[in-house]
C-alpha cells in the first residue's frame, strides 16, 4: 500500500478547498476591479515552473468555467536553457491537464552569463529578455492578454525596491498596456498573499522548478525586502494589508511630483487613459471601460 500524503488527508483536503476558494475570490475581485478580462480574450498564462504561475493557471481555469464572459486560456513556458533545467516536467504536467500549451526555447541563459559580470545580479537583463520573447510570441499568436503570476507581496516589494534603490514611487500595475498598445499584461494574483500561494502549492503538490539562474544569488535586494516584510508581518499583523491599501489610495497633491500635480493651480496634470479607435493607447492613467468590462464585473458576486 502506498503511504497517504499530507495533501490526501481529510484535514489537508479541507484546507486546500478553503485556500482555493479564497484565492479564487481574491483573483476574481482583482479581475473585476481592474477589468483584466473581456469577452473573447485569449489569455496567455506564463508558466515559469514556480508556485505562483502554477496556482495562477489553476485559478484562471476555474474562473473560466464560472465567468459571465467567454475567454480562452493557453499555457506558455519559456525554456531559457538553464543548466539542469528539467525539460520534461512542464510538458508532462500540462499534457496531463489536457490544455493547450507551448514551450518556447531560447538560450537567454548564455546571453545573461556573457553580459553580466560574475557576482552581479542577473534578474534585470534576464527579465527584459524574457519579456521581449513572450511579447513577440503573444503578438504572433493572437494573444490579447498576457497573464503573469505576480502576487500582492511582489507588488509591495517592488514599491520598496523602487523607493530604496531607484528613487521612484512606483510598483507593478495589476493591468498594464504597452505604450504602443500591442500588448496588455494582467496580474490576476495581485490581491493574493504569497504565504497563501506557498501553502496552496504544497497542498496541490505542484512539480515546482527552482530558478537556479537568479534564485541562487546571495544578498539579492528583493530578498532583503522579503526578510523585512516577514518581520513586519510577524511583529505587526495587518501592516502589509494596510500598505497594500495605500497602493490603491494615492493622493497626488500630498506628494511632491510637479509632473503629476499642478501645485500652482491645485489640479492633477494626468488624464485617464483611453483607447483610440485603432486600438492604440493614449498616454495617462490606465483605465478600461465598456460593456464587456461591466459584465465581467459580476465575477465578484459568483460563489467562487
Amino acid at each position: 500500500m502506498h503511504p497517504v500524503t499530507d495533501a490526501q488527508k481529510p484535514d489537508a483536503r479541507h484546507e486546500q478547498q478553503k485556500l482555493q476558494k479564497r484565492l479564487q475570490r481574491e483573483a476574481g475581485q482583482a479581475i473585476a476591479d481592474f477589468a483584466m478580462i473581456e469577452a473573447g480574450d485569449k489569455i496567455m498564462c506564463c508558466l515559469s515552473g514556480g508556485k505562483d504561475s502554477y496556482a495562477m493557471l489553476d485559478i484562471l481555469l476555474s474562473l473560466q468555467k464560472k465567468a459571465p464572459v467567454r475567454f480562452e486560456v493557453i499555457a506558455v513556458n519559456l525554456d531559457q536553457k538553464q543548466p539542469g533545467f528539467p525539460q520534461h516536467v512542464l510538458p508532462q504536467y500540462l499534457q496531463d491537464m489536457g490544455i493547450e500549451y507551448h514551450i518556447i526555447e531560447r538560450d537567454t541563459y548564455s546571453v545573461v552569463k556573457d553580459k553580466i559580470p560574475a557576482g552581479k545580479t542577473t534578474c534585470g537583463l534576464c527579465s527584459r529578455l524574457r519579456r521581449g520573447i513572450l511579447y513577440a510570441f503573444a503578438e504572433a499568436n493572437g494573444v490579447t492578454k498576457i497573464a503573469l503570476g505576480h502576487h500582492r507581496d511582489d507588488l509591495l516589494e517592488t514599491l520598496f525596491l523602487n523607493m530604496f534603490y531607484g528613487g521612484k514611487l512606483k510598483s507593478m500595475a495589476p493591468l498594464l498596456r504597452s505604450d504602443d498598445g500591442r500588448n496588455t499584461v494582467i496580474r490576476p494574483l495581485a490581491y493574493c498573499r504569497e504565504k497563501d500561494l506557498e501553502r496552496f502549492a504544497e497542498l496541490r503538490n505542484y512539480p515546482v522548478i527552482p530558478c537556479n539562474l537568479c534564485g541562487s544569488q546571495k544578498n539579492l535586494q528583493r530578498q532583503v525586502i522579503k526578510d523585512m516584510f516577514k518581520v513586519w508581518d510577524e511583529e505587526h499583523p495587518g501592516r502589509l494589508e494596510t500598505m497594500f491599501s495605500a497602493l490603491r489610495n494615492v493622493e497626488p497633491s500630498h506628494l511632491a511630483d510637479p509632473q503629476l500635480y499642478n501645485f500652482a493651480d491645485n489640479s492633477r496634470k494626468s488624464a485617464p487613459r483611453s483607447v483610440a479607435p485603432n486600438g492604440a493607447a493614449k498616454k495617462g492613467v490606465t483605465s478600461v471601460s465598456g460593456k464587456a468590462a461591466e459584465e465581467f464585473g459580476r465575477l465578484d458576486v459568483l460563489n467562487l
